[in-house]
């Protein structure tokens, strides 16, 4: 069966003759001016690959990915070795301007044949901003341990409410940089962005939005990541930080697709990357009329299907556990491969009663949900308001708290051991006494 072919640039009657010619493997069906007629007839489901040989810059990873997601492979043409090189890194092969026939319908076969076979949790998301005027935030970084190249990415979720993902995420990053791993923290909240202030950071200068745009030109090395990153210091270790979205208005900059190339560099870069995730799981397909639209949601869900663990964070009390319970329902059926690791807090006499991790047990098997309660962080009010006041974390202004040791119990014991274990590390009990 051919594959119905759309083209665009000055070489295109080349192109058309010489495919044409071959009576097999691909049809041309469109010979388009520029690339905006392209990508509609793209859109309508015309094409199921697209040869662009002129106007390749103006291709984005998010731009390209979505062209994916309705079934549209792309190859480019150019002689450009550097603008090789950019498509490479954002999924398009390419091939020089003249290049035979058989090749190019070979190499768009393999295109399309390579698209059909990509597994779901692929990058997907809408036309991306131009990097032009980015200007990267230096971070002073010599203190910061060097990264394994292999790093894991860390989730952490809630449902709606305050259940205190932010916090959890915030001091994770901060007991792992203590136990001297090398980590960046990651705000991709699209709805209320809120690291920067937790850390007292007052140059909010939305680092992940950033990096979103470079990553979407096939700009995002591992330098220029680093250069975006913020370094953060406290008294036991330092770490990097990717900061949010500085007004919810904004939530259009961050792309699935090129969040994905973020991630994929953060990888390189860290060896725990901690990621606060917004609360909704919602698709947005049914009420989209654009299919090549952004997706507000798009950096919550792709970063849990990424994500090596997802840390479900839930508020103990009347309200909080039901509103879990359905969420973990909702994270099942948005993202089913991933096995969320539950955790309870806020854990205090006062909103369940006597016992209430017995309490909180008790009420989780009544409702009946799959995954069990992994652990129990306790309210510590005074401790969180004066971190929270000072614009630090609770290894520094409450080193003693027992809100902090259960942090760092819980993700120091699954990034070193991959299991819960209520015996902390020997440098992280050293550590806790420091």
């Amino acid at each position: 069966m051919s594959i119905p072919v759309v083209t665009v640039g000055q070489a295109q009657e080349d192109i058309v003759g010489g495919l044409e010619r071959l009576h097999g493997p691909v049809t041309v069906v469109r010979r388009c001016a520029e690339l905006a007629e392209l990508l509609a007839a793209c859109q309508s489901g015309l094409a199921r690959a697209a040869v662009v040989a002129d106007g390749c810059e103006e291709l984005t990873a998010s731009l390209v990915d979505r062209l994916g997601a309705v079934g549209v492979a792309i190859i480019a043409l150019t002689d450009n070795p550097d603008e090789a090189s950019r498509l490479r890194g954002i999924g398009v092969p390419s091939a020089v301007l003249g290049v035979e026939a058989a090749t190019l319908a070979a190499r768009i076969s393999e295109a399309v044949a390579q698209l059909v076979g990509r597994q779901p949790g692929h990058p997907a998301a809408g036309l991306a901003d131009p990097a032009a005027a980015l200007r990267p935030v230096p971070a002073a970084s010599e203190d910061v341990p060097a990264a394994s190249g292999t790093g894991r990415i860390i989730a952490v979720w809630g449902p709606a409410g305050s259940p205190g993902r932010t916090l959890v995420a915030a001091n994770m990053a901060g007991e792992l940089a203590a136990e001297g791993k090398s980590v960046l923290l990651v705000d991709a909240d699209s709805y209320g962005a809120s690291i920067a202030a937790v850390l007292g950071l007052l140059d909010e200068s939305a680092g992940l939005a950033q990096a979103c745009r470079l990553a979407d030109q096939g700009m995002l090395d591992a330098d220029a990541l680093l250069r975006i990153a913020a370094a953060v210091a406290t008294r036991l270790g330092t770490f990097r930080v990717l900061t949010g979205i500085t007004r919810a208005d904004r939530w259009t900059e961050l792309r699935a697709a090129a969040l994905s190339l973020v991630l994929e560099r953060a990888r390189e870069i860290a060896d725990v990357v901690v990621v606060d995730t917004g609360f909704c799981l919602e698709a947005d397909e049914e009420i989209s009329f654009d299919t090549m639209a952004p997706r507000r949601n798009a950096a919550t869900l792709r970063t849990l299907e990424l994500a090596d663990t997802v840390y479900a964070v839930g508020s103990a009390d009347p309200v909080g556990v039901p509103r879990l319970v359905r969420g973990l329902a909702e994270l099942e059926l948005a993202v089913p491969n991933v096995s969320p690791v539950v955790v309870m807090n806020k854990v205090r006499a006062g909103a369940v009663g006597r016992a209430p991790e017995r309490q909180l047990r008790d009420a989780w098997d009544r409702y009946g949900p799959a995954a069990e309660i992994s652990a129990f962080l306790p309210a510590d009010g005074p401790a969180a308001d004066s971190a929270l006041l000072g614009g630090s974390l609770l290894l520094e202004v409450a080193p003693e708290s027992k809100l902090r040791a259960a942090i760092a119990e819980l993700v120091c014991a699954s990034v070193q051991q991959k299991r819960r274990s209520s015996v902390f590390s020997s440098t992280a009990r050293r550590r806790l006494k420091g």
